[in-house]
């Protein structure tokens, strides 16, 4: 396995600190609580393809940096990414 470069693991480190993993079965109650999200499909285009959750919209990786701005214009929108 390739040793990551110490700046890089600063960054993920510091990602990590602002981001909050959730559980699938949280993110159904989120759905049905009727809670307020923007569900991002952030796998590769055969992938979604071949199904993705209702209501997701696809974001893929390499892609997701240019368009989520224009997906998710208020800063404050909760983002649940899969």
């Amino acid at each position: 396995m390739a040793k990551h470069a110490v700046r890089f693991l600063k960054m993920v480190e510091d990602a990590k600190s602002r981001i909050r993993e959730v559980t699938v079965a949280e993110v159904c109650k989120k759905g049905e609580r009727g809670d307020t999200f923007l569900l991002v499909d952030v796998r590769e285009d055969s992938e979604w393809a071949g199904g993705h959750l209702p209501d997701a919209i696809h974001l893929g990786k390499g892609i997701i940096e240019r368009d989520i701005e224009q997906a998710a214009p208020d800063l404050q929108s909760e983002l649940v990414l899969y």
